[in-house]
């Protein structure tokens, strides 16, 4: 905009300069335009830039009388638009409205010297200009804040996104290393067990120890299935068991390596999402997996329980106990953010000699 006025004004000089040496017109007129143009171009940037109403306030002070002066030695085309410059740089100084609305109403009383008739009609051709000028200087504002505003939202919004992208990225390795604790390496801690299971009692008991690593093998087997399902989509979606079955199974393998393992179920039964059947199960799949790994215990009790509004899973052992340091594991960290992002809360406890107890409860 600055450069659009400065342009109108060096336009306005030039047909200054044009009317004095076509019709000899005082040389004063010469002068002052070239003072008025001066002012408009080089110290209305400056006063611009200072972005102080008393600077804009002296600037108009100074060329509103100026361009009256200059008005009433040559009434002509330039100092018309020199009328429409400054009430353009008005608007552009953001001088309040009342003040601007002044300066719109002044401009036209340049024509008072004139016949009644013909100052009329002058005057409001005068007032209509500089009012067109001052509503296109303030669209042009308006347009130049919105696309500011819009630049600085976009800037925001990739930000955000940029933001949201790191997260997701964060949620997503840690989902990823969730899944690679809580599946890969409980099936490896259950062929572990499994094949300890066997070596000791091979020989004394080679069948038992084939029937043994026959399920070392099956589970083995689950755990590579696992993986590949897991390298082809992270999100793959698959058919799954009831809780209480999946659990069940559970059970079975923790009984298969020594310990034996009950499940009891109390509450009546019902339909959980995906999210919540999943976080329930690694629940008793981290405990189990805890129970074979440093429990010591001889018997381990997992009891799945369906309240009013809420569902727990609960895995205790009979096993050495600790004084709470196991809770501090990788394991029950994922479980945790399984269990806080369902809105609900994981507990351990653990006591020297009298084993430990690991539970879950989600709403559903």
């Amino acid at each position: 905009m600055n450069r659009a006025l400065g342009v109108l004004t060096c336009g306005a000089f030039l047909s200054i300069v044009l009317g004095v040496l076509g019709s000899g017109e005082p040389w004063l007129a010469l002068a002052l335009g070239a003072v008025f143009a001066v002012l408009a171009t080089v110290v209305f940037g400056w006063v611009r830039g200072r972005e102080q109403l008393a600077w804009g306030a002296a600037y108009v002070a100074v060329q509103l009388p100026l361009a009256f002066v200059l008005f009433t030695i040559d009434a002509g085309v330039g100092t018309t638009l020199y009328l429409v410059v400054l009430v353009s740089q008005c608007v552009l100084l953001r001088l309040p409205r009342p003040a601007i609305a002044l300066v719109i109403a002044v401009i036209p009383l340049v024509h008072l010297g004139m016949s009644l008739g013909e100052g009329l009609r002058e005057g409001i051709g005068t007032l209509m200009s500089v009012l067109f000028a001052a509503i296109i200087t303030e669209l042009s504002l308006r347009e130049q804040r919105s696309r500011s505003e819009l630049a600085e939202a976009y800037a925001k919004l990739r930000d955000h996104a940029a933001q949201a992208e790191r997260l997701a990225t964060a949620q997503e390795r840690n989902r990823v290393a969730r899944d690679i604790h809580d599946g890969l390496g409980h099936s490896l801690t259950v062929v572990q067990m499994q094949v300890k299971a066997a070596r000791a009692v091979l020989p004394t008991d080679p069948a038992k120890a084939d029937d043994v690593l026959a399920k070392a093998q099956e589970q083995a087997e689950t755990a590579l299935a696992e993986v590949r399902r897991s390298v082809r989509t992270l999100r793959e979606p698959r058919p799954v068991p009831p809780l209480p079955e999946a659990l069940e199974a559970l059970a079975e393998e923790t009984s298969a390596t020594g310990v034996t393992a009950r499940l009891t179920v109390t509450g009546t039964e019902r339909p959980l999402a995906d999210e919540q059947r999943e976080a329930l199960y690694r629940a008793a799949q981290e405990g189990l997996t805890n129970v074979r790994k440093h429990a010591g215990a001889s018997t381990a009790d997992v009891v799945l329980g369906y309240a009013a509004g809420a569902v727990r899973v609960e895995v205790r052992d009979d096993g050495r106990g600790s004084d709470g340091a196991a809770s501090t594991g990788f394991g029950l960290v994922g479980l945790r953010e399984r269990a806080e992002h369902l809105g609900g809360e994981l507990a351990f406890t653990s006591t020297p000699g009298r084993g430990s107890a690991l539970t879950m409860e989600i709403p559903g």
